[in-house]
């Protein structure tokens, strides 16, 4: 089992290496530089000025080693943009609002998902099943920013029971998280439930359920012992690189309730060639991606146990 972590933690630090890599040097094959604007109507020696406190002004392999040499002491550098701001600075201020609506929705999606699904495979043919899988049609059909807007005018405008958009952190900005969280998660909803409900069918159909029964095995006992644990692990397998996304989160949800996250600060890298911020958010994406790739194979081990992610000595 140790040999397996150390060698799956190596494989992991080598393709975010490789990720680092590849990704300093596409960006860096667009034209233009974030720079070139800003840098437009100043006399040449400023011009120069700025180009040599960024670095930019240095060839592309000295760029290169001294970015990386910079990220093992652990600096990611200073902003191109957000002038006198560091990575690390804006990645801690941005993530945990990006995190907190990313992790409710993921919460309330799967949950409910997971529910809707069981509820319609033991339903099967039946008004639930069908009820489920209009829900899952629709949510797949709406996309988020309609599912939003929808809910500002019924929540907000026609009902006045939430605001409309802003955030405040703490228990007390509960409420201004409840509506794009909702948003998010509709989506999530309606892939997880109609998965569950695929998978869930599946299980009940195999020879040691019927044997299970034969035996007396009640409902629940047989729902929770032999259902839904072998259900799960499709659902797990979708629900890693959706973890990967909670810092990211999406910027037109954002956008639409006013949210100061990460989504928005990502795009905004991209148009604007903030060099240094987009490889500061490629490594929290990439880095959570894998790491939550490695987690499902470890939870993989956990449910099943006829899985088995390492050879005996």
């Amino acid at each position: 089992m140790k040999r397996y972590i150390v060698k799956r933690v190596l494989t992991m630090f080598i393709t975010l290496f490789i990720v680092i890599t590849g990704v300093f040097f596409i960006i860096r094959l667009v034209p233009g530089d974030p720079l070139a604007s800003m840098a437009r109507n100043l006399p040449e020696q400023i011009k120069k000025n700025f180009y040599a406190k960024y670095g930019l002004d240095k060839s592309l392999i000295i760029q290169y080693f001294s970015y990386m040499k910079e990220l093992f002491l652990g600096n990611m550098g200073e902003s191109l943009v957000y002038t006198g701001r560091t990575i690390s600075g804006i990645i801690k201020t941005a993530s945990p609002v990006s995190a907190r609506i990313n992790i409710q929705s993921i919460l309330f999606g799967v949950g409910s998902g997971l529910l809707l699904g069981l509820i319609a495979a033991t339903k099967k043919g039946k008004w639930p099943d069908y009820l489920v899988m209009f829900i899952a049609i629709s949510g797949v059909a709406i996309p988020s920013f309609v599912m939003a807007t929808t809910l500002q005018y019924l929540l907000t405008v026609k009902f006045n029971l939430l605001p409309t958009i802003g955030y405040k952190a703490g228990i007390k900005g509960l409420k201004y998280t409840i509506l794009p969280t909702l948003a998010l998660s509709f989506g999530s909803i309606a892939v997880y439930a109609r998965y569950f409900r695929a998978s869930v069918l599946d299980v009940l159909s195999q020879d040691y359920i019927l044997t299970a029964r034969s035996k007396g095995v009640s409902g629940f006992r047989m729902a929770w012992n032999h259902v839904g644990k072998n259900a799960l692990l499709p659902i797990i397998t979708m629900l890693g690189p959706q973890i990967a996304g909670i810092f990211v989160g999406s910027f037109v949800i954002e956008s639409i309730f006013a949210i100061p996250g990460f989504g928005q600060i990502y795009v905004d890298a991209i148009n604007n060639r903030d060099f240094t911020m987009i490889l500061g958010q490629t490594i929290l994406v990439n880095g959570l991606y894998i790491f939550s790739l490695f987690m499902v194979d470890m939870l993989y081990g956990l449910i099943d146990p006829r899985i088995k992610i390492f050879k005996k000595e």
